[in-house]
């Protein structure tokens, strides 16, 4: 064996051992979701059933998990609609120089590197000061907002970095308009893009804990109820709560994915002889005949 060989198995093998201690514990709740009716939160499993998957949708003695579930996501949902259009907007904007841009773009990024903790804690004394209740729809809101923007912010710039504006200089010659020029040339071609910062958003928002333990209120989100829960529920209930929510997870990014792999194929594949710009534009740009 070669050393070029050993090389490459000992490289195989730390990656598979690391893929092991990243997904590992996933994959013990999940198995240990599926504990029969008796069966208790360690190995060795006593049975096998779907019984906590059912005790989800029965009254808990403690907790809310239908409706923590619900604000999560319902919260997900808005930051990642904010996030995109709040990215997108900067991505246009940052094409052209403007007073101010490079402090506005440090101001951004720099919520990075500020500790998850101590924003939460700013947030939550900010609305106590001004005499507002924190709540889930409004300073976690916020506070989630500086953890998805940066992410969504920098991909756009990184997009809009490779754009070739050759191809709206010449969907200006053709006679399109600011918007025709956006719709039917910009957004098809950074869609996949798009697509990834709304993922960013939305798994990002669904999944936070740090940011929004001081600013979601009296409400809890479902990362919240399960860090309160931890303490008093003491059944494979909880396994089957994250194991529901890492395969919400998934449906999400293969959602995306699938969504991306459509876009691109809608990117190549046109009908011969027309484009969408070509119907908008013809009857602003008619071409006069050719005289003999």
């Amino acid at each position: 064996m070669t050393l070029g060989t050993l090389g490459r198995a000992a490289i195989t093998a730390f990656f598979c051992l690391f893929v092991l201690f990243l997904y590992g514990p996933t994959l013990t709740i999940v198995v240990l979701s599926f504990q029969g009716p008796d069966g208790g939160l360690t190995f060795p499993m006593n049975g096998v059933s779907l019984h906590w998957f059912a005790r989800l949708f029965e009254p808990q003695a403690v907790g809310d998990f239908g409706g923590a579930l619900r604000r999560s996501l319902l919260l997900a949902m808005i930051v990642m609609v904010v996030t995109v259009v709040i990215s997108l907007a900067a991505g246009l904007a940052f094409r052209r120089r403007f007073i101010g841009a490079g402090a506005l773009f440090t101001l951004t990024i720099a919520s990075l590197i500020i500790p998850s903790i101590l924003v939460s804690l700013g947030i939550g004394l900010l609305f106590n000061l001004t005499g507002l209740d924190p709540a889930w729809y409004s300073s976690a809101l916020g506070a989630q907002l500086t953890w998805t923007l940066p992410f969504g912010l920098l991909i756009m710039f990184a997009v809009f970095n490779r754009f070739d504006r050759a191809w709206e200089e010449a969907a200006m010659d053709l006679g399109a308009s600011p918007w025709q020029r956006f719709r039917h040339v910009v957004l098809p071609i950074i869609a996949p893009s798009v697509v990834g910062v709304a993922l960013f958003g939305f798994t990002l928002s669904y999944d936070e804990f740090a940011r929004t333990l001081l600013t979601a209120g009296s409400d809890n989100t479902l990362p919240l109820e399960i860090f309160g829960m931890t303490t008093n529920v003491t059944t494979p209930v909880l396994y089957a709560l994250g194991t529901v929510t890492t395969g919400l997870s998934f449906l999400a990014i293969g959602a995306a994915l699938m969504t991306m792999a459509t876009l691109r194929r809608a990117a190549t594949v046109r009908p011969s002889g027309s484009t969408p710009l070509a119907d908008q534009t013809d009857s602003q740009a008619q071409i006069p005949p050719v005289r003999q």
